[in-house]
């Protein structure tokens, strides 16, 4: 050994390669999330302009027969039976903001009335708002609608849980279809008239499912009855971007090249002889709707995605509820794959190129990969190589990678141009948070099935919501605002850049002061709107 390889100088040489080989890790990483948002963005459009060709179209569309047209009164509906029986599932829990309009808008759906059950799941664990929720389906009821209200003396399973005993009832059994939306979900009257069509004449396809639409308002007080708040707040907006991304490109590109995504759990109608078929609901994860989802597609049936359905919802607008809502879906993905990957290599019912879709793509690449690179990388690998000065990364994984990523999301957001590097900053923030609920989900720990209802607000926004883009909220007011995990690596950050700036070689500095100041903001609870401490 070289006299100069001495203690201090071998351990500098073992942390410089093993900083090359995470480099390289992140980079080949990196390649592979690029390539597989490439190959989504191309299916995707090409989706899109087929399209628009109706002698194209993959799958047979036939209006039902609408006496009248689509706003006919109740008595003058003749030929019903030709339409089957649609069952109608709201789970709610604790929705005081938001019941009224789901239920309103369940009730108001075009479809013969003795062809049609609206069923409210309750598990609500507040008797006021239970009591609510029961009067407000009885007044529904006195207006002749066939409306249920079902209960369960424990929360057992969550959604899954009350899903599931939903359709044990014997009227919910003699349904043909079923639709599902979330307690906050708004469909317009014509959703069944839209969706079912597909189902009838498509014999292959379990679901259909339509795209959440969060409004387009930047001002408050907002007309209509629903409050719509994609407006409300920078956060709001930013997710928004990336919702759009996913309805856009991931389902879409899903939808066309392998008839298959992952249910969204809400604003979908399902056969229900799919659902019984694929085993039912099961509450082994947080994504029960993705559970399902895979089982029925290893079963042979096939998902579509009608974009131009849209139904209204609401985006978590605080802080705190939408790092609950990011915990359950990343962490229910991966503990999802962790539970189903072996199922998925021995199945005999798909083609090895549907296995491939489901074990590369869905699963390892979107569920696992992203998580994890968008932190390791972004966050840890490349400001901690700004202290190693003979750790160089390639300007390809550096600045082409990401700038590609972002440009294909951008280019499916024209309207948000102006908010990219928000939505970058934001993102690589989130990451840390996603990567945390990723390995959980993978290692399946204690906390793999934490369940946090999102919280909502409703029309409360139209009231009390008076906000700007980005409103500062006090730190002081609660210390739960106060994330120390975003704040400890803030801290890292800064001490990578400083150094990095006065001692280093410049490179990286200038992306990372950027970054750490992302943090503290996130760290402080200076995003969101601002909403009582719990």
């Amino acid at each position: 050994m070289p006299p100069s390889w001495t203690g201090p100088a071998l351990a500098a040489a073992a942390a410089a390669w093993a900083l090359r080989a995470a480099v390289w890790a992140c980079l080949a990483a990196s390649a592979m999330l690029v390539a597989e948002a490439a190959c989504m963005g191309v299916a995707s459009l090409a989706a899109v302009a087929l399209r628009r060709r109706p002698h194209q179209r993959r799958y047979k569309w036939e209006p039902l027969p609408v006496p009248g047209g689509e706003d006919v009164e109740a008595p003058q509906w003749c030929g019903a039976a030709e339409f089957p029986m649609v069952l109608v599932q709201i789970p709610m829990y604790n929705e005081r903001e938001v019941y009224k309009l789901s239920i309103g808008a369940a009730c108001a759906l075009t479809w013969p009335p003795d062809r049609i059950i609206i069923q409210v799941l309750d598990d609500s664990t507040d008797p006021i708002i239970k009591e609510l929720v029961e009067l407000e389906c009885q007044d529904w009821a006195s207006k002749k609608i066939n409306i249920k209200y079902e209960v369960r003396n424990n929360r057992k399973g969550y959604k899954a849980g009350a899903l599931k005993k939903g359709m044990e009832h014997i009227y919910a059994q003699q349904c043909d279809f079923v639709a599902i939306f979330d307690a906050d979900f708004q469909p317009e009257s014509d959703f069944l008239l839209k969706t079912i069509p597909f189902l009838v004449h498509n014999p292959k396809i379990a679901l259909v499912q339509a795209r959440w639409e969060f409004g387009m308002f930047l001002t408050w007080p907002l007309p209509g009855d629903f409050a719509v708040n994609y407006g409300v707040c920078l956060m709001t907006r930013i997710q928004k971007m990336s919702l759009d991304y996913h309805f856009k490109v991931e389902q879409e590109s899903g939808s066309f090249m392998y008839a298959f995504f992952g249910f969204n759990g809400t604003a979908g109608v399902w056969r229900v002889s799919a659902i019984n078929q694929s085993g039912g609901w099961k509450d082994r994860t947080t994504v029960e709707d993705m559970d399902l989802a895979v089982r029925a597609s290893l079963k042979g049936w096939e998902f579509l995605y009608v974009g131009d359905i849209k139904v209204k919802s609401e985006l978590p607008s605080t802080f705190k509820a939408y790092r609950h809502q990011q915990h359950r879906w990343t962490c229910g993905a991966a503990n999802l794959f962790r539970k189903m990957a072996w199922e998925i290599i021995t199945n005999k019912e798909v083609s090895i190129w549907k296995k491939h879709h489901l074990l590369y793509s869905f699963f390892f690449v979107r569920r696992v990969i992203a998580p994890l690179v968008t932190f390791l990388f972004y966050c840890v690998v490349i400001p901690l190589s700004a202290l190693v000065p003979d750790v160089s990364i390639p300007v390809w994984g550096l600045v082409y990678i990401p700038t590609a990523i972002t440009i294909m999301n951008a280019v499916r957001n024209p309207g948000s141009l102006h908010l990219m590097p928000f939505w970058i900053l934001f993102e690589n923030v989130m990451s840390m948070h996603r990567m945390r609920a990723a390995l959980i989900g993978l290692l399946e720990t204690a906390r793999a099935n934490d369940w946090v209802v999102t919280e909502k607000v409703g029309d409360q926004v139209k009231d009390e919501l008076d906000v700007p883009l980005l409103e500062p909220v006090k730190p002081t007011e609660c210390v739960e605002r106060i994330y120390i995990p975003e704040l400890l690596l803030a801290l890292y950050l800064l001490i990578c850049a400083s150094y990095d700036f006065v001692l280093g070689n410049r490179k990286y500095y200038m992306y990372i002061y950027l970054q750490a100041f992302a943090y503290i903001v996130m760290g402080f609870g200076f995003v969101g709107t601002k909403t009582p401490c719990s």
